[in-house]
């Protein structure tokens, strides 16, 4: 028995129909994108561009809210999610017909990081009172639009409940504000 050894040869495949593509352009936001966005986007110094699809985003880029109320928004915000009152993303297991898992269910915090956040969420939320709180959650953690919380302050009209909302909300970041001596 003879082996006959066979080589064999990889050609590679060239195509001259691909182009490349300067990555500046790819990285463009598409002809769609910008006519949805409207006026809701800024572009920066290197020519980043930064949508502002939630609500208080676009009311700062509007100029209803200052930078300083703005930074206090933000402020909140990251107490808010660092606390652990965004929720969580999960699914359920089909596997599990009757147990449950209380430790799922705990509002204990989970770090003392956690807990700094929450304390620090508690100082806004008394300082801001009911409806300041419940308007800055709703508006800015939540992102909900104005309108929608407007309604749920007892305003009917679209107008009356977007102003009434954006009032408050400013009433309210001034409060937080002063707490934490943003100037």
């Amino acid at each position: 028995m003879t082996n006959k050894i066979r080589k064999i040869t990889v050609r590679r495949a060239t195509s001259s129909t691909k182009r490349s593509v300067s990555i500046e352009h790819r990285a463009l936001p598409t002809p769609e994108r910008m006519r949805r966005a409207g006026a809701d986007f800024q572009r920066g110094d290197g020519g980043q561009i930064t949508f502002l699809d939630n609500p208080f985003g676009r009311a700062v880029a509007r100029g209803h809210i200052s930078k300083e109320q703005y930074s206090a928004g933000q402020k909140f915000r990251h107490h808010w999610y660092h606390a652990g009152l965004a929720g969580q993303v999960v699914s359920i297991d089909l596997d599990r017909v009757f147990g449950t898992e209380l430790g799922a269910f705990s509002t204990e915090a989970l770090s003392e990081g956690q807990v700094f956040h929450r304390q620090s969420y508690r100082e806004a939320v008394q300082a801001t009172g009911k409806i300041g709180s419940h308007v800055l959650e709703w508006g800015i953690c939540r992102e909900f639009a104005f309108e929608e919380v407007g309604y749920s302050l007892g305003w009917t009209s679209r107008p009356q409940a977007h102003a009434a909302a954006v009032e408050r909300l400013k009433i309210a970041l001034d409060e937080l504000c002063r707490l934490w001596s943003i100037v």
